[in-house]
């Protein structure tokens, strides 16, 4: 029945994207098919820390900029100084808030804009260290006493990990606990409150323990 499960697979996912996770079971195909099944459920529970994270610090940053320009709307600062990429991202999110959403709103725009514009903004951009960062952006993470570089390379890890999930591809491989615990940090830098209630409510944790009973076939691989 498993076996056929991966058949089931193979039909409608593709062999090159099961190849991996078969390799990974060294050719059982009812591992594999107990494999993918729990990459599934191990992506949706990362799913929910990440929304936090994503929401928790493009919130605080908009808060630290708009109060550094004075003005809600502070991507068109020209005192900001944005990257030219940066801009092409705001002026299509602004499209597409009229497009959708009606009038641009400071809200309606911190939601539209990606993650990744917002990690971009701890940067190097031009010149954001002496630009944003210092004046007050730091200050969107009270908790945090590094240096903006760093800052910007465990949040752009969180980006990569979090578009991975959103393509379906494998994070089974990764070092799960290690993941989970940069995203908890990293919530702490931006308010602690918020991060332990996220910890109180996450259910990361209990899976990477699971696995080999789903390997195994004795605890079923729902997601």
């Amino acid at each position: 029945m498993e076996t056929g499960a991966f058949s089931v697979l193979r039909a409608s996912v593709s062999g090159d994207r099961l190849g991996p996770y078969l390799a990974a079971c060294t050719g059982d195909q009812a591992a594999a098919a107990r494999l993918y099944a729990w990459n599934i459920r191990i992506s949706g529970a990362f799913h929910a820390p990440l929304g936090c994270l994503e929401i928790a610090c493009r919130n605080a940053m908009h808060q630290q900029l708009s109060t550094m320009f004075g003005r809600d709307d502070w991507w068109d600062a020209p005192e900001l100084g944005l990257h030219h990429t940066a801009q092409r991202i705001a002026s299509d999110a602004k499209r597409e808030v009229q497009r959708w959403r009606g009038g641009i709103t400071s809200g309606r725009m911190v939601a539209e804009l990606p993650f990744g514009f917002w990690v971009s903004l701890l940067g190097s951009g031009t010149d954001y260290e002496t630009r944003p960062w210092r004046p007050g952006l730091r200050r969107a993470f009270p908790g945090y006493r590094g240096r903006r570089a760093a800052l910007h390379l465990e949040l752009d890890a969180c980006r990569r990990l979090r578009n991975r999930i959103a393509h379906h591809e494998p994070i089974y491989a990764r070092d799960l606990n290690a993941d989970h615990a940069r995203i908890l940090r990293l919530l702490g830098y931006v308010t602690w409150d918020y991060a332990g209630w996220v910890r109180a409510h996450d259910r990361v944790p209990a899976l990477p323990a699971a696995r080999r009973d789903i390997g195994s076939g004795a605890l079923a691989a729902g997601f």
